[in-house]
């Protein structure tokens, strides 16, 4: 793509960089910041540099938060007893919006994938062990992608926790095998939460 300056083809440049943004979206998305006030991109500029620079993780759950702990464990009228597992952060926005969940989360951060490098050591899974070990968690409900790295995932966390009176759950499969979680429309999603099921009769039907 030949364009008149150095300066225009910078920023499609960066703007090409975010996922899904081809190099003509881009394009689109910077000539349409040409078109307004200057005082206008300052501001969605200095938003984004706000965001990156100010956004907190929750020390509870590593959800994103303004402060050190995040909306979501700070609210009292959540059921704290019950605590969803969830991969990263869209999914806890994609539960959310189902509106069929009153309990709190715990990000975890990825799942476990030996082929691409990412072992148990780099999730938020000790974090979770010293929840359940200090807090009164009666249900731990996984809501990971079904797949064999969410599998894997499940299986070792509940090796860590089977020493705990915490019961054990996983969200129905309602949501296609192989499918990405964030993906899934609000039904779906929701009835696979209210129909959880318990890990082990999943497990032992694979």
């Amino acid at each position: 793509m030949q364009l008149p300056s150095s300066l225009l083809e910078n920023a499609v440049n960066e703007f090409s960089r975010l996922p899904g943004i081809g190099k003509k979206t881009a394009l689109r998305l910077v000539l349409h910041l040409l078109k307004q006030e200057t005082e206008e991109v300052q501001l969605f500029s200095d938003t984004i540099a706000t965001m990156r620079r100010n956004i907190k993780f929750c020390q509870r759950c590593h959800n994103v938060s303004d402060g050190d702990i995040c909306a979501i464990c700070a609210n009292s009228q959540r059921n704290r007893q019950q605590v969803c597992v969830v991969e990263n952060l869209r999914d806890v926005i994609a539960i959310e919006s189902t509106q069929q969940f009153n309990g709190t989360y715990h990000v975890l951060g990825g799942i476990i994938s030996p082929l691409d490098g990412v072992g148990p050591d780099q999730l938020n899974i000790e974090t979770l062990v010293q929840r359940i070990a200090r807090e009164d968690v009666t249900e731990l409900i996984f809501a990971l992608n079904p797949n064999i790295q969410g599998d894997t995932t499940i299986y070792y966390i509940q090796k860590k926790i089977q020493q705990y009176p915490c019961k054990i759950t996983t969200i129905a499969r309602g949501i296609a095998f192989g499918g990405e979680l964030e993906y899934a429309d609000e039904m779906t999603l929701g009835r696979s939460l209210a129909n959880r099921l318990p890990v082990e009769s999943y497990i032992s039907n694979r």
